[in-house]
């Protein structure tokens, strides 16, 4: 997303420096192009903790691409924050975000094409665009989101277990929109607390709160 400024920190390093290794293998003998999701709350470090599983893997000589579900929301940042308020059910996976067309664009990648077109929000116009993302020579496609554990075409998920109050430090550095502390937004960081607090089963790694790695 347009606007967006990754920070990656020592944590987000050392996680990511225990992940990456154990795929190299799988990911060189796939055959076809690998893809990894990294899911949790809103704030809890999956944008930063997917560049740097980008970044170590490059290191092995394996080049990825990052994509963020914060592109494939029907609506761009204000508008869907405004639809929010005035409509209940403007809440989750399935009603706000284009699950659809994220799995379908790690479809194309995996079954070998060139280059994958997805939408791309500019946060301080509050607009959405086309963008043509070219994965010439791109072994790895990272995809990054509160609910991607849902998305199909994914051989390995992370998971971030780290809820509103974990992730408070981090909200407050970024503050979007002056987010933090509207019981609107707080209200909205409960439910998606709800949605998703079955995913960590759904993962093959599982990030702690105090960023240690789990294993399943």
């Amino acid at each position: 997303m347009k606007g967006d400024i990754i920070v990656v920190e020592e944590h987000h390093v050392k996680v990511a420096g225990k992940i990456a290794p154990s795929l190299v293998e799988k990911i060189k003998n796939k055959g076809k192009r690998y893809t990894i999701t990294v899911s949790g709350e809103s704030g809890s470090g999956k944008s930063e903790t997917g560049k740097a599983i980008a970044d170590e893997l490059e290191k092995e000589g394996i080049k990825s691409v990052l994509l963020g579900q914060d592109d494939y929301f029907v609506l761009p940042p204000k508008s869907n924050d405004a639809k929010r308020r005035e409509d209940p059910e403007w809440l989750g996976p399935h009603v706000e975000v284009k699950m659809d067309l994220m799995d379908q664009n790690l479809k194309d990648a995996i079954d070998g094409k060139n280059e994958i077109v997805k939408p791309l929000i500019d946060y301080n116009q509050n607009s959405v665009e086309d963008e043509v993302i070219n994965l010439e020579g791109i072994q790895v496609v990272i995809a990054e989101g509160t609910y991607t554990a849902l998305l199909k075409n994914v051989d390995t998920k992370v998971f971030i277990a780290r809820n509103r109050i974990d992730t408070l430090e981090h909200r407050q550095k970024r503050n979007r929109g002056k987010e933090v502390g509207d019981p609107f937004i707080e209200q909205v960081l409960i439910t998606e607390h709800k949605i998703i607090a079955g995913h960590k089963q759904l993962a093959d790694f599982v990030i702690t709160k105090d960023y240690e790695l789990e294993i399943k």
